[in-house]
């Protein structure tokens, strides 16, 4: 069999698939898989991805365990019990050879490369609260990212008449010449970016993506948008901050809109203060959109506050990424430990048992209530709550992983747990 199926005029058929438990197969391991994959885990699908390499956040899921992923090429044996296949690979000989065995097995396939071979189309999407609308475009996907767009912009409407005309969302407005958008993409729930901050994805031509930039965001983008993959994962591959600088820049210089798409807000941690002088001393005009930290919003969507009255007049957020003991740490741990008030501790997991150690030689309570929020505000959400001294040990015995926020004070015990 040769897996195309020739077109014969007749509209698809519009279907919600519910994929809860069962098993999808993903073929390749490049930018459109990077971008496919985290719809479908959103909607529980069991997914195996078959592929010899992956991008940093592929593998980042497969690290925290979301999917499996066998490291070499596709074989037709992969599609045993599958429920739906996508390919995203731009082989079309591969593509072809995953499409006949798909055929054979009477399972849909969805092609990257060729949309009039598969016998599946992936929509252009967007997702309002619990309503989900998916627009296919006859075959065309920037008719269907068009009207998509203009659905979009409906939803998020104040009540009464709209400011803008549909016909009008038809494409990006671009100013002239290239520039850069610093954009916060926030702690993790996509529904938590700024109205502004999407509207500047729906608007880019390129767009350069951290590792902790929700996955559905990047699922919205449009088929024609440059997704540069600049996960960080900690202590595994990275692209060094420099080459980050000089992707920006050139595809600016080039006359493209690039949005450079960071975790939480640009400057929470977020070296965007580097990327805007990179562009400034390149003469690359930019705008940067903050974003909703998750220093604040991971402890509000966990139940705590990061003050409240008469409990705590002041928070303070601080790095962890470096030990205490560290020649190259900037924390002032001791003076830390004789405030009262809130302290939220990002990216300090690795070295929380000399964290906690030494906030209690300085004179913080052992008893202080501690908390940790693993992946705040989205589905994968845990939350422990122990005490200063006990928070480490009981970190490694539940096997929390980063990214993951710690909270040491008396907020923590403020609200029940919700």
């Amino acid at each position: 069999m040769s897996g195309r199926v020739e077109p014969s005029g007749g509209n698809p058929y519009p279907l919600g698939l519910r994929l809860r438990g069962r098993r999808v197969v993903v073929v390749g391991g490049g930018t459109v898989a990077t971008r496919r994959v985290p719809a479908l885990l959103d909607a529980g699908a069991d997914v195996l991805l078959v592929a010899p390499e992956l991008t940093p956040a592929l593998r980042a899921h497969v690290d925290a365990g979301r999917l499996r992923w066998e490291a070499r090429r596709f074989v037709p044996s992969d599609l045993d019990g599958a429920w739906l296949v996508q390919v995203a690979v731009d082989d079309r000989r591969a593509a072809a050879a995953v499409s006949a065995a798909a055929d054979e097995r009477r399972v849909f396939c969805v092609r990257a490369d060729d949309r009039d071979a598969a016998t599946a189309w992936t929509p252009a999407v967007t997702r309002h609260g619990p309503v989900t609308v998916a627009v296919l475009g006859g075959g065309d996907p920037r008719r269907a990212m068009s009207v998509r767009d203009a659905v979009r912009a409906l939803l998020e409407a104040r009540p009464g008449p709209l400011s803008t005309d549909p016909a009008e969302e038809a494409g990006p407005v671009h100013a002239p010449g290239g520039r850069v958008a610093l954009v916060g993409a926030g702690p993790g729930d996509p529904e938590l970016i700024t109205v502004k901050g999407l509207r500047m994805l729906t608007e880019a031509d390129v767009v350069v993506a951290d590792r902790l930039v929700p996955g559905l965001l990047l699922d919205e983008l449009r088929a024609d948008v440059e997704l540069v993959d600049a996960s960080k994962i900690p202590y595994g591959p990275a692209r060094t901050q420099e080459e980050i600088n000089r992707i920006i820049v050139d595809r600016a210089r080039a006359g493209r809109f690039v949005v450079r798409l960071k975790g939480g807000d640009p400057y929470v941690f977020g070296r965007g203060g580097e990327e805007l002088l990179a562009c400034a001393e390149a003469g690359v005009p930019v705008t940067v959109v903050p974003g909703v930290t998750s220093a604040v919003a991971v402890p509000a969507v966990a139940g705590i506050p990061v003050t409240h009255r008469a409990v705590a007049h002041e928070f303070t957020v601080v790095s962890g990424h470096v030990a205490p003991d560290s020649p190259a740490s900037l924390v002032r741990w001791d003076a830390l430990a004789a405030l009262r008030g809130t302290l939220v501790i990002l990216m300090g997991l690795k070295n929380l048992a000399a964290i906690t150690a030494t906030l209690v030689a300085h004179g913080r309570p052992e008893g202080t209530p501690a908390a940790v929020v693993q992946e705040g505000t989205t589905g994968g959400q845990r939350v422990l709550r122990s005490t200063l001294g006990r928070v480490a040990a009981d970190v490694a015995a539940a096997n929390l992983r980063p990214p993951a926020i710690v909270v040491v004070g008396e907020v923590v015990t403020t609200l029940p747990p919700g």
